[in-house]
C-alpha cells in the first residue's frame, strides 16, 4: 500500500515546531515511509481577528501549497494523510475538497473556524482553551457537527502549551499517542 503524509504548517509554525516535528516521527513509524512538507511565507502584521487580512493571507498560502503539491499524482496513493497546522489547516482541507482527494485523512492540530467550511473527512482535531486564534467553544461545536472527535487542552495556547513545560510535555504526549492512533487507523478508502 502507497502512503503518503503532507505537512501543512501554520504562519510562523514551521514544520520543525513540536506538534508537526513529532506528528512527522509518529507518522513514520506508522508506515508513511514517503511525506513533503510545504513551506510557504506569508509577512503581514495584525492579522488575528480581521477577516479580509486573513483572507488574503489564506489565498496568498494556498496558492503557494498549490505550486508546491503540482507535481502530485495523487491516485498513485492508497493513504494519504495530511497532517496541518493553524491556517494550514484551512489549506489542507481546502485543497483536499478542490482535487476531489477522497482518499485524504486529516490531522488538524489548533484548526480556524474556516477549516470546516471545506468539510474535512475523516479527522482527527486538538484545541487549547487558550487559543486567541479560536473560540474553542465555537471549534469545538464545528467539530461534533463534523464528526470529528476533538482533543481539548484546559489552559493551553495556539502551539497547545501553558506555562508549565512538564504540563506541555505531558500534553505533547496526548497528542502523539491520539495521532499515533488515528494514524494506525486501516479503514481508509
Amino acid at each position: 500500500m502507497a502512503k503518503i503524509a503532507v505537512y501543512f504548517p501554520g504562519i510562523g509554525y514551521h514544520c520543525d515546531k513540536p506538534l508537526l516535528y513529532y506528528g512527522r516521527k509518529i507518522a513514520c513509524e506508522q508506515g508513511y515511509q514517503e511525506y513533503r512538507n510545504v513551506s510557504y511565507t506569508y509577512h503581514a502584521e495584525n492579522i488575528r481577528g480581521d477577516e479580509e487580512k486573513m483572507k488574503e493571507a489564506y489565498e496568498a498560502l494556498f496558492v503557494q501549497a498549490e505550486a508546491k503539491l503540482a507535481d502530485m499524482v495523487w491516485a498513485d496513493y492508497d493513504d494519504v494523510l495530511f497532517v496541518s497546522k493553524s491556517i494550514g489547516t484551512i489549506i489542507a482541507a481546502s485543497y483536499a475538497k478542490k482535487c476531489g482527494l477522497s482518499c485524504v485523512r486529516h490531522v488538524l492540530y489548533t484548526p480556524l473556524a474556516q477549516t470546516f467550511l471545506f468539510t474535512p473527512d475523516h479527522a482527527i482535531a486538538f484545541i487549547g482553551t487558550a487559543d486567541p486564534w479560536s473560540d474553542t467553544g465555537e471549534i469545538v461545536r464545528l467539530s461534533e457537527k463534523n464528526h470529528i472527535p476533538i482533543a481539548v487542552y484546559e489552559g493551553c495556547n495556539h502551539s497547545l502549551e501553558c506555562a508549565d513545560t512538564l504540563k506541555n510535555i505531558e500534553n505533547l504526549k496526548d497528542v502523539m499517542q491520539r495521532t499515533l492512533d488515528f494514524c494506525g487507523q486501516s479503514d481508509v478508502r
